[in-house]
């Protein structure tokens, strides 16, 4: 794989993806994303941008000049060989106030809803790891600690006989706010949606350290893999390898039970 291999690049609005990974959605995207070194994704939607070429950035949207985040996106770029020679050794957060202000605009009071819950705005890395394929065959991205805990987690569990499927690893604001989104437009109120998911901005899964846990033939992200010998395996083994549970049953943050949800505590 060209580019910075196992490296994807995080902005605020823009994620800038190494060669070879992402499927193109048209002919003409195809052939872009074949000799990409880098392809510039929107947060957002999943857009692809640009397509960085060994003979310059090729633009795969109308007017990509006025993209938001474009710059910020461009001087990550730039410092390319930075990154190359700092590989996954120096992840730096990026800042916090672009979600602040999202917040105030979807009408969710931030700091009533860090005091009621205990919950703390988490930034998202700079930089993360690429950590093998999801249950349904997408690039798995999480905190560099993060995926080499995973990978000795997963093969210890084979070691005994257990299959663990990651679901979902690392998920931007973006991500989160989009959810929250659909779902007010379903008709569901803020109060509801908090009750199953971390308001934008207080996921763990933004910090790259959050991974969603299931075991094959289990449905994705339900009470019911308390059941399977991969849970149990989980309890009795994840500790030592640094993951831990989030939200038991009655944790103090008034999240849902959620069995399969599992964060790296050793970063």
């Amino acid at each position: 794989m060209r580019g910075h291999g196992n490296i994807l690049i995080n902005t605020p609005e823009i994620e800038l993806w190494p060669g070879g990974l992402l499927r193109a959605r048209s002919s003409h995207d195809a052939r872009a994303l074949a000799r990409a070194q880098h392809v510039l994704r929107r947060k957002r939607d999943g857009r692809f941008l640009a397509a960085d070429l060994a003979e310059g950035l090729l633009p795969l949207i109308p007017r990509l000049n006025r993209e938001a985040g474009l710059d910020a996106a461009l001087d990550a770029l730039e410092r390319a060989a930075d990154y190359r020679r700092e590989g996954l050794l120096r992840v730096r957060e990026l800042p916090l106030d672009r979600i602040e202000h999202r917040l105030v605009a979807l009408g969710l009071d931030g700091h009533a809803y860090q005091a009621r819950t205990g919950l703390t705005l988490i930034a998202e890395p700079d930089r993360l790891a690429y950590a093998g394929r999801d249950r349904y065959a997408r690039p798995l991205w999480l905190h560099p600690a993060a995926a080499r805990a995973w990978a000795h987690l997963r093969e210890a569990a084979q070691r005994d006989g257990i299959v663990l499927e990651a679901i979902s690893g690392y998920r931007s604001h973006d991500y989160q706010l989009g959810i929250f989104e659909r779902k007010l437009a379903r008709g569901q109120r803020i109060e509801q949606i908090l009750t199953v998911n971390a308001a934008p901005g207080y996921s763990e899964h933004h910090s790259g350290l959050a991974l969603d846990i299931g075991a094959p033939g289990e449905p994705p992200a339900e009470e019911s893999f308390e059941t399977t010998p991969a849970f149990a395996w989980l309890r009795e083994h994840a500790g030592g390898y640094g993951y831990v549970m989030s939200y038991p049953r009655d944790n103090p943050h008034g999240i849902v039970y959620e069995p399969w949800h599992w964060r790296c505590a050793a970063a």
